[in-house]
């Protein structure tokens, strides 16, 4: 569970992010900026700890390749699923701000992150307004996606919120270049699974065993893969189109 710096920097201008169909390229002056406040690349194996509940981190990070994890833990060790991190988001605002983050982050798969100086966050709102906006719109699209997990939790059935937390992985995932079609290779334990959505090790088990006789969607370590994602959507009960092209840094 190691991590490492990298001596290797990607140069901004030639992020591969900037080929995402779902992420909103920076124009020149921005990236240029972006270069000089980027003060370094962190690689992590799989199962490494990027972020530490209740710490307070002197770095921002954006993800650029790999996917991770935000989950809160209770004082006897029961674990919160909160969310999924892809390229392109960013970890560890609530450090920005001062706070001591109230979740942690754990990857899922080897990741690098682009790694920025907290103590000069409030230049870069100062300085360029344009990125000052994409926080925010980060931040309200979380809202967004934790509004969702929660009417999962609250009111979908286990079919219907295992088959909801597919389609946003592999949404996602095909929007930030992770996926191949309707397919994700990423490996999450049905344990990882139970603690996103509330279920139960035996509800999850037999749940996904519904869901793959049913042919809708198949999801085992080795990945998920949906046949048919808008019949997916259908089922899930999820309104409209969820993905936006989004900011990055």
């Amino acid at each position: 569970m190691a991590s490492s710096e990298s001596n290797n920097w990607v140069p901004c201008a030639q992020c591969p992010l900037l080929q995402c169909r779902g992420l909103r390229p920076l124009d020149a002056p921005l990236l240029a900026f972006m270069q000089e406040f980027k003060q370094g690349e962190m690689r992590v194996d799989r199962g490494a700890q990027v972020l530490v509940q209740g710490s307070k981190s002197p770095h921002l990070y954006t993800v650029l390749e790999g996917v991770l994890m935000r989950y809160r833990l209770l004082e006897d060790g029961r674990r919160q699923i909160l969310n999924f991190v892809f390229p392109g988001d960013l970890l560890g605002l609530q450090v920005a701000m001062g706070e001591p983050i109230s979740h942690g982050v754990e990857s899922l798969t080897p990741a690098t992150l682009c790694v920025f100086q907290r103590d000069r966050f409030e230049e870069m709102i100062v300085t360029h307004p344009a990125l000052a906006y994409d926080v925010i719109w980060l931040a309200a699209k979380e809202e967004q996606a934790l509004e969702e997990h929660l009417v999962s939790l609250g009111q979908r059935s286990a079919s219907e919120r295992i088959a909801y937390l597919a389609v946003f992985l592999v949404e996602r995932a095909k929007a930030t270049g992770v996926a191949d079609g309707n397919t994700i290779a990423l490996s999450v334990t049905q344990s990882q699974i139970a603690d996103m959505l509330g279920l139960s090790l035996v509800h999850t088990n037999r749940t996904l065993q519904s869901l793959r006789r049913s042919n809708l969607i198949s999801w085992n370590l080795g990945g998920i893969a949906i046949s048919d994602l808008d019949a997916a959507r259908d089922f899930a009960g999820m309104d409209g189109e969820y993905m936006q092209s989004r900011p990055f840094f």
